[in-house]
Formats: C-alpha cells, sequence, structure tokens
C-alpha cells in the first residue's frame, strides 16, 4: 500500500497542490483543515507521515506537534513543519516542538516531495527495502513470499497486505476501521468484522507448526503483531 501522508492545512489552495502531488508521487493523501480534527484524524487514520501548517483554526501547528508526540501511539510520526515564518528562532522553536523538519513558503511541489521522501526513509527505512522483518517473519516484497524461521508461510492476498500493514509498524495496535483503510483501501466497502476472519486466517498460517501466536488481540481497540501476544 502507498504511504499516507496526512496534511494538516487550512488553504485550499495549498490543500491541492500537496494533494495533486502527492498522487502523482505515488502516495496516499489524506486532508485536515484544523489543528483539532488533525490530531484527531492522526489517532483515526494512522498516517506514515504529517505535512503540518504552523498556523491553524483552533490549534496552533505548535500544540498538535506536541500532542503527537505526547501519545505513545505516535511519538515517533515524522511530522514536515508548514509555514510562512521563516525567521531562525521560528525555525528552531519548531523543531523544539518535536517536528522532523521545516518548509518554508511558498516552497516548490518537487522540493516538499524531496523532504517528504527523505524524511520517510530516515524514519521507516523498511518504506526502501525490500523485506521487512520481524521476529523470525521475513517477507521479501520483491518476490512476494512470506517465511517464519526459514519455513515458507501460504498467504492468500488479503492475509499477505494485513501481515504488511503489521510489519511495518510492529507492536502498534491497529483498530480494524485502520485495517480496513490500509489493507483493503478507503473506497472498499467491507464490514469491519471481515477483519476478523482474515486475522484468524492469518494466524493459523504464522501459527502452522505449533509456533508462538505474534498476533495480539486487545480487547476494544483491535490488533498487533508483537512478541507480547502471548
Amino acid at each position: 500500500m502507498s504511504s499516507r501522508v496526512l496534511i494538516i492545512e487550512d488553504d485550499p489552495s495549498i490543500v491541492e497542490m500537496l494533494r495533486y502531488n502527492l498522487e502523482k508521487a505515488g502516495f496516499d493523501p489524506l486532508v485536515a483543515m484544523d489543528g483539532e480534527e488533525g490530531v484527531m484524524m492522526v489517532e483515526e487514520e494512522a498516517p506514515d507521515l504529517v505535512v503540518l501548517d504552523w498556523m491553524l483554526p483552533l490549534m496552533s501547528g505548535i500544540e498538535v506537534c506536541r500532542r503527537i508526540r505526547r501519545r505513545p501511539e505516535s511519538k515517533d510520526l515524522p511530522i514536515i513543519m508548514l509555514t510562512a515564518k521563516g525567521e531562525e528562532t521560528d525555525r528552531v522553536r519548531g523543531l523544539e516542538s518535536g517536528a522532523d523538519d521545516y518548509v518554508v513558503k511558498p516552497f516548490s511541489p518537487s522540493e516538499m516531495m524531496a523532504r517528504i521522501r527523505a524524511v520517510l526513509r530516515r524514519a521507516k527505512p523498511s518504506l526502501s527495502e525490500e523485506t521487512l522483518e520481524y521476529s523470525g517473519i521475513i517477507m521479501d516484497l520483491a518476490a512476494h513470499r512470506v517465511t517464519r524461521d526459514g519455513d515458507p508461510v501460504k498467504l492468500g492476498p488479503t492475509e499477505y497486505r494485513l501481515l504488511k500493514v503489521f510489519l511495518e509498524r510492529p507492536g502498534r495496535v491497529f483498530s480494524r476501521e485502520q485495517l480496513l483503510d490500509m489493507a483493503w483501501g478507503r473506497d472498499i466497502h467491507v464490514e469491519p468484522r471481515t477483519v476478523d476472519v482474515h486475522i484468524r486466517r492469518l494466524r493459523k498460517a504464522l501459527n502452522e507448526g505449533e509456533r508462538m501466536d505474534l498476533l495480539r488481540t486487545v480487547r476494544s481497540a483491535g490488533y498487533a503483531l508483537d512478541t507480547q501476544a502471548v
């Protein structure tokens, strides 16, 4: 699945410019038009990166950044601060609040795409590699093959996509709705409980041979892939 980039920006022209160029570059853009909505979407949509405007309605970009960093689930989420403030003291303040990079308006779309790719590479090296690995599970993205402790794991297409989501962020709890968006796509209408069926199939395939169960069910929250599953 494409990396999801959340744009938190209240200027419609900038939003549309970023959305167009992100889609053209192969990203999956999401949009929030104010700070409070932005914080909510970080919690609900699990983006891979945030492009965050400094001056926002309801809550400043600085405060949004701080709130994202305070949550254990999003403390490492890459953030690029986007602002008209170009003074050195403003840049320092933005970085000290937790931003990973700082882009001053006006900016070129090509520069922004390059910054996004660079920050993603630093934050999630697995996105630019051909394999994902966790606790003996190896997913070869080029060969579309999965092994566990060296033995092949036979997965259907949906189970493969689900496992890829988990392997990209081991230990993170994903809700059923987040898994639907990330493994099926936001335009596909599937019942949330369908996720449970595919999780059972994925668990059965991964645990063949009475191996330790690495898929953790979190009541009223969702699922995670981690070594604390049992």
